[in-house]
């Protein structure tokens, strides 16, 4: 069915953290896009929310497919424009009359660089996300994994590696929160790692957040995450993400009484990572592919296929399974309460 779509703007003006201020705010349509221009007297957070109705009820988080002044650090000034991909939205399109809201918030990013780690804060949130150091290492069945293998890990072949920035932990409900205005999770903290989001959530969560933060986060790729996984430069060769002891580590199915855990709340590994064994399954970049023997260097896995690659086993999981070369797979769109994400940040 075809939606005719009439314009209606509104504008909601944020008096919060310096009082900045959205005026002369008024939206035209441009062909497939619609450009929704204001006027802000301070610097701000900017975030777009949808409605169908008139305007009586909004979605409870912002428009996702905008480009332009939109998200963290919008300076101040007129004619700001944001753009709006219709189409890329059409799904959520169930009424014809639309408007907006243009909602301002200060002092939701800041950034602190150290030589090891970056420390971001978004919406009051903090996260850091350490540096790894790039190298060459043994992907897939090692010798100290015991010969607990599947074959899915074999061969092993090496890898080498540029140099990347990884979560210190599983992105927390907060973080999600911050970014989404939502928390799709089961159980329910804002230290608990996000779950019962699929490979394309995180994609959404990942487009937004970037455009909040000025910076390029994306899902690790499955040998970025084994060799955070296995400690990096500083690995001391252990079966699971730092120990041999998956208790002192990991929450998996014999100690996490059936839900998952704040994280943090295990030993870290060599690298100061949180969670990489146990918790939740974390989705990485890849499709699923088989192992070669040959070496790769900064492999991205295959170029197409139906299922994407989890990592790190879950609260649920039998110890086998939180292995760090251990890989499983999913479809892209499933949602499971034993699915969550760790962030990458390229240099």
């Amino acid at each position: 069915m075809k939606i005719k779509l009439f314009f209606l703007l509104f504008v909601l003006a944020a008096f919060v953290a310096g009082a900045q201020t959205v005026t002369n705010s008024r939206s035209v349509q441009e062909g497939k896009m619609v450009k929704i221009y204001y006027d802000l007297s301070e610097d701000a957070e900017i975030s777009i929310y949808l409605s169908t109705d008139g305007g009586r009820s909004y979605e409870n988080r912002p428009i996702g497919r905008v480009s332009g002044d939109v998200g963290g650090s919008v300076k101040a000034g007129k004619g700001k424009c944001a753009v709006w991909d219709v189409l890329a939205d059409r799904e959520s399109l169930n009424g014809d009359r639309i408007c907006f809201k243009v909602v301002a918030s200060g002092g939701a990013v800041k950034i602190v660089a150290t030589t090891d780690a970056v420390t971001i804060t978004v919406g009051g949130v903090n996260f850091k996300m350490i540096k790894v150091e790039g190298g060459t290492f043994t992907m897939g069945c090692t010798a100290e994994q015991d010969g607990n293998c599947f074959n899915v890990e074999k061969p092993a072949h090496s890898v080498t590696l540029s140099d990347y920035y990884i979560g210190e932990t599983e992105v927390t409900q907060a973080l999600w929160n911050a970014v989404m205005g939502s928390n799709p999770s089961k159980w329910k903290g804002n230290n608990l790692p996000v779950e019962t989001v699929s490979w394309d959530d995180c994609q959404d969560f990942i487009r937004k957040l970037n455009s909040m933060t000025g910076r390029t986060f994306r899902l690790p790729t499955e040998a970025e995450w084994e060799y955070a996984a296995r400690g990096g430069k500083k690995s001391r060769g252990y079966k699971y993400s730092g120990g041999n002891f998956i208790g002192d580590v990991a929450w998996y199915r014999d100690n996490s009484d059936s839900k998952s855990h704040e994280v943090k709340g295990k030993r870290a590994n060599e690298l100061g990572l949180y969670d990489m064994s146990g918790n939740v399954w974390e989705w990485c970049s890849d499709w699923k592919g088989e192992y070669s023997s040959s070496s790769q260097r900064d492999p991205k896995g295959p170029p197409i296929g139906t299922s994407r690659i989890l990592r790190g086993g879950g609260w649920i999981i039998i110890p086998i399974r939180c292995r760090v070369s251990d890989r499983d797979c999913e479809i892209p769109t499933k949602h499971n309460f034993n699915y969550g994400l760790r962030l990458v940040m390229s240099q």
